[in-house]
C-alpha cells in the first residue's frame, strides 16, 4: 500500500498546504501559505479533550470522529467545493496524527492525490528553530546604527525598493521597538509566528548579497530577538544614519503622531519611564500632551531621553560603529528612493566586495 506520508522538504510538490488543527493553533503559528481548514473548532476540541481526560479515550474519539466528519463534510461543500480531479493537496495537525489523518483518507477516498505531513506541525517547528541556530550567521548584513528619529526604517524600505537585500524585523514584529511603537490597530504576532516569518525571509535572500537591517534591541514589543541574530549584527558593517534635530521631529510627528488621539494611553506609557525619569519630568511631559505641544513633547522625549539612552548602549553592542560613515536622510518621501541609491553608490565607492543589488 503507497504511503499517505509526505516529508517536510516536499512542501513544493504539492497545490495547496491544509491545516486543520483549530483557528487558535493556526492563528498562533502555521506553514507559510497554509489555509485553515480545521475539523475542530476551538470550543470543539476543549469538549473532546474534556471527555478524554474526565471520562475516557473512547468516548472522547467517538464524539470527536462525529464532529471531524461533519466539519469535513461542510468543507468538501464550501472550501474545496471547486477542487479539481487532479488537486494535491498537503494536509497536517499538530504532529501528524487523528486530525490530519482523516482528513487526508477522506480526500482520497474521493480521488484527490492527498497526503499528510509526517510529523505534523511538530516536525515544520522543529525545522524552524533548527535553521534559527545556523541561518543568521550565511549572510553578510549592513546594519543601519542612529538616533531616534533619523528615518532608519524609511531608509531601509527605500532600499528595498532600490533593489537591495532588507530584513525588517519591525515589520515581521509588527512594532517599531520602542516603548511608543506599537502600531495603531494592529496587533504583534506570536513569537513562533515572528521566528516563522523570520526563517521565510532569511530563506530567499542570496548569501553573496548583503542584507540591510536596521539596529534592534533584544525586544521589539513582546518579540524575542534570538541572540545569535544580534551578535551577528553587532559584529557586521554599520552605516550611522544621522538627520538634523528639527527632521527628527519631523518623522516622529509622523509615525507617533497618533498616541495624541489617546491622551489617557499615551500619559500611562509615559508612566513606565518613572525611574528613568523624575516624576517632576513625567507630570511635565504630561502637561505637554494636554497641551498638544506635540513637538515640544517629541523634542524633549529625543534630547532626554532616547539620545542618553542610545549613546550608553549603542558603543558598547557594535563593534563596527567608531569608524562607521555617516549618512544624513532627510524628511522627504518624494526623493527617498533617490537617497537610498545614493547610499548604495556609497557604499559601494568604499570598496563593497558584495554586490549590493540586482
Amino acid at each position: 500500500m503507497k504511503t499517505l506520508l509526505a516529508p517536510l522538504d516536499q512542501l513544493a510538490d504539492f497545490d495547496e498546504i491544509i491545516d486543520v488543527r483549530t483557528p487558535l493553533e493556526y492563528a498562533d503559528d502555521h506553514i507559510p501559505g497554509a489555509i485553515n481548514a480545521p475539523v475542530l473548532s476551538n470550543e470543539e476540541r476543549v469538549t473532546v479533550g474534556t471527555l478524554y481526560r474526565q471520562v475516557s479515550a473512547f468516548e472522547a474519539t467517538k464524539v470527536g470522529a462525529a464532529m471531524v466528519a461533519k466539519n469535513i463534510g461542510l468543507h468538501l461543500e464550501t472550501l474545496f467545493a471547486d477542487r479539481l480531479r487532479q488537486w494535491r493537496p498537503l494536509i497536517y495537525c499538530w504532529r501528524g496524527g487523528k486530525r490530519s489523518g482523516s482528513m487526508t483518507t477522506w480526500f482520497n477516498m474521493i480521488g484527490w492525490q492527498a497526503r499528510q505531513l509526517d510529523g505534523g506541525y511538530k516536525t515544520y517547528r522543529r525545522w524552524v528553530i533548527d535553521s534559527l541556530e545556523h541561518l543568521p550567521t550565511e549572510f553578510q548584513y549592513i546594519v543601519l546604527t542612529g538616533h531616534t528619529g533619523t528615518g532608519k526604517t524609511r531608509l531601509l524600505q527605500a532600499l528595498r525598493q532600490a533593489g537591495a537585500q532588507v530584513l525588517d524585523l519591525e515589520q515581521l514584529a509588527c512594532h517599531r521597538g520602542s516603548l511608543l511603537g506599537a502600531l495603531p490597530g494592529h496587533e504583534q504576532p506570536s513569537q513562533k509566528r515572528f521566528e516563522s516569518d523570520l526563517v521565510t525571509a532569511l530563506t530567499q535572500f542570496d548569501p553573496a548579497r548583503p542584507v540591510f537591517v536596521e539596529a534592534e534591541s533584544s525586544r521589539i514589543g513582546s518579540i524575542s530577538v534570538s541572540k545569535l541574530l544580534l551578535n551577528t549584527f553587532h559584529r557586521s558593517t554599520c552605516v550611522n544614519v544621522q538627520a538634523s534635530l528639527d527632521d527628527r521631529i519631523t518623522f516622529l510627528l509622523q509615525d507617533y503622531g497618533h498616541l495624541f488621539n489617546d491622551p489617557g494611553h499615551f500619559k500611562q506609557l509615559l508612566n513606565r519611564l518613572v525611574g528613568l525619569h523624575s516624576k517632576k519630568t513625567i507630570d511635565h511631559w504630561h502637561q505637554l500632551i494636554d497641551a498638544s505641544a506635540h513637538a515640544e513633547l517629541f523634542s524633549e522625549l529625543v534630547q532626554l531621553h532616547y539620545d542618553p539612552a542610545y549613546a550608553r548602549s549603542s558603543h558598547e553592542h557594535f563593534a563596527g560603529l567608531s569608524d562607521a560613515p555617516t549618512f544624513t536622510f532627510r524628511p522627504n518621501a518624494v526623493d527617498n528612493l533617490e537617497q537610498a541609491e545614493s547610499l548604495l553608490r556609497e557604499i559601494e565607492h568604499k570598496g563593497c566586495r558584495y554586490k549590493l543589488k540586482d
